[in-house]
C-alpha cells in the first residue's frame, strides 16, 4: 500500500468487529501481505486452510483468523478471529480503496465533448477527452474516467464507474453500480453474415446490450449488441478480462465468467453459472442454473442444473477424472497387451 495509508489496531478492530481477539500490537498497519512474506507493520490473513501451518511463523503484526484456529500470537502480534477472514479483508480493502481513490469532484472536464442533447446528472463526473453523444444519459454519482465514449442514446445509471478507454455503443444500457474496466467494448456489432451469391453479406445488428445492477466487466472484454432485441448480463454477474460475449447471449444473475472465455451467439446462462478460463461455448446452448464449466472446456450441448463439466468435448467432471487416470495407465496397458501377444504366439506356434 502507498505510504499515506496507515491504520492502528484499534481502527482495524472497529472496521471488522472480530468475535474475539488474542494478543496485541503497537505497530501501525501500512501494508497487506501473505502469511509467509509478511513483516512487522503488515496485516495478513488465513483464507485457505492449506496455509494454516504458516500462521505460527508469520511476522505479520495483525492476522485475521477463522474462529476455529488454535494457536497463540507472538510478542507484539494481534490475532483477530472472524467468521470469514477473506470477507473481513474485503472490508479493509474497501476502506483503503476509498482512501486511495476518493470520489471525484462532480462536473465535466473542459476537454470532454458533450452533445447538446445529452443529460449529465449534476453529481456525475465526466473526465478528460470523453465523448457523450446526443440523447445519452449519465446518472447520479457515476464516473466516466478519461477517453470514455458513450454513443447516441446510451444510458448509464447511478453510481457506475467506467474506466479509461471504454466504449459504450449507441442505445446500450448500464443500470446501477456497474463497473467497467479499461478498454472494454459494450455494444460492438455482432458477428453476423449471410452468404449470398458467393459473398458474405453483413446482417445488420440492430439490437442493444443491457448490463443489469452490480455487474463488473473486465478489461478488454467485448459484449456484442444483439442482432435484434438484447444481449443481457444479469444482476451481480462478474466477467473477467478478455471475454467475448456474442450477440443475443443472455447471462443470468450472479454468474462468474473467468478470463478468455468465449460465448457464441444466442447462448443462455441461467443464474449462478461459473465458467473457467479459456472455455468456449457453442451457439444456441442453454447452461443450467449452477453449472460449473472447467477451464479450457469446449461445450456444445445443453447442461442440466448443477452440472460440472470439463474437457473438449465436454464430459462430466468425474468421468473426465477417471479417464485421466486410465490415460496415465495406457503405457503399462500396452506393455501388458504386447506381453500377452508374444506369449500367445509362443504357445500357439507349431511344435
Amino acid at each position: 500500500m502507498p505510504k499515506q495509508v496507515a491504520y492502528s489496531s484499534e481502527e482495524i478492530i472497529a472496521l471488522i468487529s472480530p468475535q474475539r481477539t488474542a494478543g496485541s500490537t503497537t505497530d501501525t498497519i501500512r501494508d497487506i501481505a501473505s502469511l509467509g512474506s509478511a513483516s512487522p507493520g503488515d496485516l495478513s490473513f488465513l483464507g485457505n486452510p492449506k496455509y494454516k501451518a504458516q500462521v505460527a511463523a508469520s511476522r505479520a503484526s495483525i492476522v485475521l483468523l477463522p474462529l476455529d484456529y488454535v494457536g497463540e500470537p507472538a510478542a507484539n502480534q494481534l490475532f483477530l478471529y472472524v467468521a470469514k477472514p477473506s470477507v473481513s479483508l474485503v472490508v479493509i480493502c474497501a476502506r483503503i480503496e476509498q482512501q486511495l481513490w476518493p470520489k471525484p469532484t462532480p462536473g465535466v472536464h473542459p476537454t470532454a465533448f458533450i452533445a447538446s442533447g445529452a443529460v449529465i446528472d449534476p453529481s456525475a463526473t465526466v473526465g478528460p477527452l470523453c465523448v457523450v453523444e446526443e440523447g445519452s444519459v449519465v446518472g447520479a454519482r457515476s464516473y466516466l474516467q478519461a477517453s470514455v465514449f458513450l454513443g447516441r442514446n446510451a444510458r448509464i445509471g447511478a453510481d457506475c464507474w467506467v474506466m479509461p478507454g471504454v466504449v459504450i455503443g449507441s442505445e446500450c444500457v448500464l443500470r446501477n453500480r456497474v463497473r467497467i474496466q479499461p478498454g472494454a467494448v459494450i455494444g460492438s456489432d455482432g458477428f453476423g453474415y449471410e452468404t449470398v451469391n458467393g459473398r458474405h453479406e453483413k446482417v445488420p445488428q440492430i439490437g442493444i446490450v443491457v448490463i443489469e445492477d452490480d455487474v463488473e466487466i473486465g478489461a478488454n472484454s467485448t459484449l456484442d449488441r444483439a442482432r435484434f432485441s438484447r444481449t443481457v448480463v444479469g444482476e451481480g454477474t462478474k466477467i473477467d478480462n478478455l471475454v467475448q460475449v456474442a450477440h443475443n447471449v443472455i447471462i443470468g444473475k450472479h454468474c462468474i465468467v473467468c478470463a478468455q472465455v468465449a460465448f457464441a451467439g444466442s447462448v443462455t446462462l441461467e443464474d449462478y453459472v461459473v465458467v473457467g478460463g479459456q472455455a468456449a461455448v457453442g451457439g444456441h446452448i442453454t447452461i443450467g442454473k449452477g453449472t460449473r464449466i472447467g477451464g479450457q472446456t469446449g461445450l456444445n450441448y445443453n447442461t442440466t442444473p448443477g452440472s460440472y463439466v470439463i474437457g473438449t468435448p465436454a464430459i462430466s467432471y468425474m468421468l473426465e477424472r477417471r479417464l485421466q487416470i486410465l490415460h496415465q495407465r495406457l503405457p503399462d496397458l500396452f506393455k501388458r497387451v504386447e506381453f500377452l501377444e508374444q506369449k500367445t504366439e509362443k504357445t500357439s506356434a507349431p511344435a
